[in-house]
């Protein structure tokens, strides 16, 4: 299924005072709206992924899965700034004639949500049945639930957080600063800042997964290796993966947008903001994740009025909640069948 595109041609005002001539916003949709048009469930993907959410996140969303398109309208958008079909840096600048390049205006997380709010508006879609999303995916979905509380039944936030945490942005400015290092993300070319790139691409694996999962899958099978070990071939492997998809400029922006998540700004704090959210919210945390570690989901947990808690105990780290689909299909049924308001559900007694 191709990305379709939507166009919103009037100017498009940001959350930090600048300003876009129209945008684009790349989408996907499967099924089709019911009768009563209750069935639309909206996906917020993360950093890097795009609107085809059967392709990357499979065994929750497909024909076969919990979210299938003979039951569900689903409906997953590509994220401002994000190459897959929304205005990104490589957009042509009307004003010049040229891509944006580093010229493209800085943006926000509510920015995100504002334009998919108007992809809503014209998908005539004034319900949202449910809506989830992780990580960057998550911060998303929190926003948008906050922004337009009458219109969210049920939000899922997976391995996110109410506010970027210092770790995580200081995990965003070293990639930030590997990319900077490369000369060619200055030159004004599409393929700017590879190289830079996939060291910034590297260093995020290590915040995706953990000691462990690096240990078991990276180890060597023999004591006598002085050299071409398992786990560099699997850094420069992945790095030039992304490489080879995306761009320098987007990962750029993208990184800053995450950093400027925090609910709590012009609401009079985090708490208050979290307690505006009326959706029934699942909120899931990963134990082994390392860069939203599970404190945070606790914490949406406890402040989110209508909410309830789920731990996966994944190998995979914040990587899991792309991968454990089974156990995530299992809580996630649990949580639509019951009344949620301060509970917690506990994978293991999920029939």
């Amino acid at each position: 299924m191709s990305t379709q595109i939507f166009t919103y041609t009037e100017t498009f005002e940001l959350e930090l005072g600048r300003k876009l001539p129209g945008i684009e916003v790349g989408y996907h949709t499967y099924g089709s709206l019911n009768k009563n048009r209750d069935n639309v469930v909206w996906v917020c993907h993360a950093l890097t992924a795009n609107s085809d959410v059967f392709d990357w996140w499979k065994g929750l969303f497909g024909p076969e899965d919990h979210f299938n398109p003979d039951d569900y309208f689903i409906v997953c958008a590509n994220v401002l700034g994000s190459p897959y079909g929304s205005t990104n840096p490589l957009s042509i600048n009307p004003a010049t004639g040229q891509p944006y390049y580093l010229a493209f205006p800085e943006y926000t997380i509510r920015d995100i949500v504002k334009a998919h709010q108007l992809l809503a508006d014209h998908l005539g879609i004034d319900h949202i049945e449910l809506l989830l999303g992780g990580s960057l995916g998550g911060q998303q979905a929190l926003e948008w639930s906050i922004i337009e509380p009458e219109r969210i039944k049920n939000l899922i936030l997976i391995a996110t957080n109410a506010v970027h945490s210092p770790w995580g942005i200081a995990f965003n400015e070293s990639q930030r600063l590997a990319i900077s290092t490369d000369r060619t993300f200055y030159a004004g070319s599409p393929e700017g800042g590879a190289k830079g790139l996939k060291t910034a691409r590297s260093i995020a694996l290590l915040s995706y997964r953990n000691y462990k999962t690096y240990s078991i899958t990276q180890q060597e099978t023999g004591n006598n290796i002085p050299e071409n070990y398992k786990a560099a071939g699997y850094q420069n492997y992945q790095g030039q993966k992304l490489v080879n998809r995306f761009n320098a400029y987007s990962y750029w922006y993208l990184s800053k947008a995450m950093d400027s998540h925090n609910v709590g700004r012009g609401r009079h704090g985090v708490d208050n903001a979290l307690s505006l959210v009326k959706a029934r919210t699942l909120v899931i945390g990963i134990k082994s994740d390392l860069l939203f570690p599970i404190e945070e989901q606790q914490y949406l947990f406890r402040h989110i009025p209508k909410s309830a808690f789920a731990e996966l105990d994944s190998f995979y780290g914040h990587d899991g909640f792309l991968i454990e689909t089974e156990d995530l299909t299992k809580v996630i049924t649990s949580f639509l069948k019951t009344d949620v308001k301060g509970k917690i559900i506990e994978l293991q007694k999920i029939a």
